[in-house]
């Protein structure tokens, strides 16, 4: 996996810089939605705020683009839905933001005996879905009995993620369940997966959660998996995972409107190269269009990897990250049809779309890329945004039918792409599909859309590729490994500190970052309100 692209360039370390002409209370470094949320709560505060944003337009990976030539539909390209969002950030910043829930959680197609089925997990039609695929009522009264569970934490725990960070045993004691802690944060989760459910496919559902953007086993011992687990079914206090109105821009434009409306001021294509700190004041290098400058602060806020941080500070960087996702965006002229035909093409792809997802799928793709190979049935998941918030399309494509979908693989980690990031890309590509079409009555690259140029819409970006657009440290979605939403040592009051008075962490890798939340950005400004 190639090292992270530094910060600063041997050369551009050396040049000299401007002296210090601006000084404000806080400079944000990214003008990602954590940043955003930053820069908002602090400029309303009465603050003078600094965003310094390195591309042409804020909003991280948390954006919304016409990704194929030529065609009326914005896309959320990289992230895509909506969950640990708290609406009191919603709230206290004012954020001109919806979101829709959609109308079934999930569908995974399956063939038994050879006969096309599949398992439809919401609206009226899921006691019936699971009696059909398992035959009987069981599974289907563990799945009740599981998810009752996770609700019944994500109730306890959700609500302190913007409250300082409690320590592990005030946690436990505010989740008050035995059986719910020791399922979920002590034991690894295939454990409890494989005491509720005996359906492969079942099994296979319930896992998925903990694997999105994580590449583990279902009992490996690190409980990484967990984590995942946990940060999935925890969002807003029910673990529904909502789509955001408008595409993920809509949020980060209402951000950039709230931090700006409060008085923050926001550059972009201003790139910050060094921070110089004593503890009580700060400099900040920034590269901009018109040479180096010097920037100072009581406080600089990061919103970018620890490795970033690390860089931009001088000091040696934490242990490298690793992604482990392939993340496509395609248009479509039609749904494709279903070799299951007990379900409507508009409800199967309404929610989560399971693909080679089974239990022992998962197994078997995880191994195969332990030991460096990429899997042989690729696993992943599919939704379709147009379905609940057809606003992303022009009229046009919207009244012809036209609809986006979005297919996250998992089990692909970085090392994969290393040799040939090309090469591997195609590869994975094709073998997603082709896991797909083996459930359609038609393959789906016959129901893409061409752009402009005749070309199919249609995009994969590997973990390599995030890295090179973003700077995601191997193209890790949640920057590094997430952690358990409780204080470790050494993490401090909010979970945003660093080893210098002045200098917070404030996007995904802080504890309880990860995800599309604003979390970090609500904590890191809380440090800075409550600090002398």
């Amino acid at each position: 996996m190639p090292a992270p692209e530094p910060s600063v360039s041997p050369s551009s370390a050396r040049r000299p810089r401007a002296p210090a002409r601006d000084r404000y209370d806080a400079v944000i470094v990214g003008g990602g939605h954590n940043g955003l949320v930053a820069a908002a709560y602090l400029a309303r505060a009465g603050q003078t705020v600094l965003v310094l944003e390195r591309l042409d337009t804020t909003g991280g990976a948390a954006i919304s683009t016409r990704p194929f030539a030529g065609v009326d539909a914005r896309l959320s390209r990289y992230s895509y839905l909506v969950s640990l969002l708290p609406r009191k950030v919603v709230r206290d910043l004012g954020l001109d933001f919806a979101v829709r829930k959609r109308t079934v959680s999930s569908y995974t197609p399956a063939l038994r005996d050879g006969r096309p089925t599949g398992l439809l997990v919401g609206g009226d039609r899921a006691r019936e879905s699971f009696a059909a695929l398992t035959g009987g009522e069981r599974e289907y009264a563990a799945w009740q009995r599981f998810y009752a569970m996770t609700q019944r934490v994500a109730e306890r725990v959700f609500p302190t993620l913007t409250e300082p960070l409690p320590d592990r045993e005030v946690l436990r004691a505010r989740i008050d369940d035995a059986d719910a802690w020791r399922a979920l944060f002590e034991e690894p989760i295939g454990v409890a997966v494989e005491r509720n459910f005996t359906d492969d496919l079942v099994r296979g559902v319930v896992l998925t959660d903990a694997l999105i953007g994580t590449f583990a086993d279902a009992h490996d011992a690190s409980l990484l998996q967990n984590r995942c687990f946990l940060y999935h079914v925890i969002g807003g206090g029910t673990g529904d995972w909502d789509v955001p109105v408008g595409g993920m821009g809509a949020l980060t434009d209402a951000l950039a409107r709230a931090a700006r409306t409060a008085g923050a001021e926001i550059r972009v294509r201003h790139e910050a190269t060094r921070i110089e700190t004593d503890g009580g004041h700060a400099e900040v290098t920034v590269r901009t269009p018109d040479g180096d400058q010097t920037v100072a602060a009581r406080r600089v806020l990061v919103n970018a990897s620890p490795q970033a941080l690390a860089a931009l500070l001088g000091e040696t960087p934490p242990p490298p990250a690793e992604g482990a996702q392939l993340k496509v965006n395609m248009l479509l002229t039609r749904l494709p049809r279903l070799r299951d035909r007990s379900v409507d093409p508009r409800q199967a792809f309404a929610g989560t779309f399971h693909i080679a997802e089974g239990y022992g799928q998962l197994a078997d793709a995880y191994r195969e890329a332990a030991a460096g190979r990429l899997p042989t049935a690729p696993p992943s998941e599919i939704y379709c945004h147009s379905l609940t918030d057809p606003s992303i399309l022009g009229p046009e494509l919207a009244a012809r039918g036209y609809q986006t979908l979005t297919l996250f693989g998992l089990h692909t980690p970085a090392r994969l792409f290393a040799a040939d990031n090309e090469t591997a890309r195609a590869t994975l590509l094709k073998a997603t599909l082709a896991e797909l079409d083996a459930h359609l009555e038609e393959p789906i690259t016959d129901c893409l859309a061409l752009d402009e140029n005749g070309e199919p819409c249609i995009e994969a970006k590997t973990p390599l590729d995030l890295e090179r657009d973003l700077r995601l440290p191997g193209g890790h979605i949640f920057h590094r490994d997430l952690s358990f939403p409780y204080a470790d040592e050494g993490v401090g009051r909010w979970g945003v500190e660093t080893a210098h008075a002045n200098v917070l962490l404030c996007g995904a890798g802080a504890v309880r970052g990860g995800g599309v939340s604003g979390v970090p950005g609500h904590n890191a400004a809380m440090a800075v309100l409550e600090a002398p």
